[in-house]
């Protein structure tokens, strides 16, 4: 079975500057090429998490769109992350996903966090979904969405061996981010990766980082700590797969329907 080599990209953001935000990672992240299978970038990844979106909204398959896709293709994996977008005279909080192929898919962001008014400034996404890649089923999502395990939850139309989190998470509550990846972990009997920031925004909000891939026991096997890091690992499926057959709770989870 296959194992999926996993790029946790953990570092501080320039405040409102795409270009340089684009140009640092690039730089970051060219060694990589054919050393891994997917690269997570942080929440709003090119600014910053802001609320200032009529300055910072790149249109749908903007400049930043063009630079995963390119960056992708050199790689030879997906990159993700998300950025602030303007699409249909509308805000959203918009998770990319770049194959190598040129191909894009996209989720817009659904829990919206009150807390900061980013339900002021962006519409909220809908359905979740799960795509292929080298073996692995993987349902990307966006930071706050973490705190719902219904959205989040593995179910028949919603399956998948990984479950991915990029975010801007202040640094007091890293405690709740630390534990909500491990719960949904376990829950999902999935493995998660979850992608946090690093420093200080221009809202002199801090962030703690704090990055991992959990297993779908709820173990750790690695956590970048506090500091800026690029971490790679690897997810092996077969393990997984086993334990789902040795203890199947999947089988008796309930049944229900979301509200969209």
């Amino acid at each position: 079975m296959s194992t999926l080599r996993v790029s946790l990209v953990q570092q501080a953001l320039l405040w409102h500057d795409s270009a340089a935000n684009r140009a640092r990672f690039e730089q970051l992240l060219r060694p990589l090429a054919g050393q891994t299978d997917l690269v997570v970038l942080p929440e709003t990844f090119t600014t910053g998490f802001s609320m200032q979106v009529e300055q910072l909204a790149e249109p749908a398959n903007g400049p930043t769109t063009a630079w995963l896709q390119r960056l992708a293709a050199a790689l030879d994996a997906v990159v993700t992350g998300s950025v602030i977008t303007s699409d249909g005279g509308r805000y959203y909080n918009r998770l990319l996903w770049a194959a190598p192929t040129g191909a894009l898919r996209h989720y817009d962001k659904r829990h919206l966090f009150r807390m900061g008014e980013e339900h002021q400034h962006f519409t909220a996404g809908r359905e979740a979904w799960s795509v292929s890649w080298r073996g692995f089923s993987i349902c990307p999502l966006v930071c706050y969405d973490l705190r719902f395990p219904v959205f989040s939850r593995r179910r028949p139309q919603l399956e998948y061996e990984l479950l991915l989190y990029v975010a801007n998470w202040p640094a007091p509550r890293a405690d709740a981010w630390r534990q909500l990846l491990r719960a949904r972990a376990i829950e999902n009997q999935a493995y998660v990766v979850g992608v946090n920031r690093v420093a200080g925004d221009g809202n002199d909000v801090p962030y703690a980082g704090d990055s991992a891939a959990i297993d779908f026991r709820g173990r750790t096997l690695v956590d970048a700590g506090s500091e800026a890091a690029l971490l790679t690992v690897e997810l092996p499926c077969e393990p997984l797969v086993a334990f789902r057959e040795r203890f199947p709770a999947h089988l008796d989870a309930d049944r229900f329907t979301l509200e969209l």
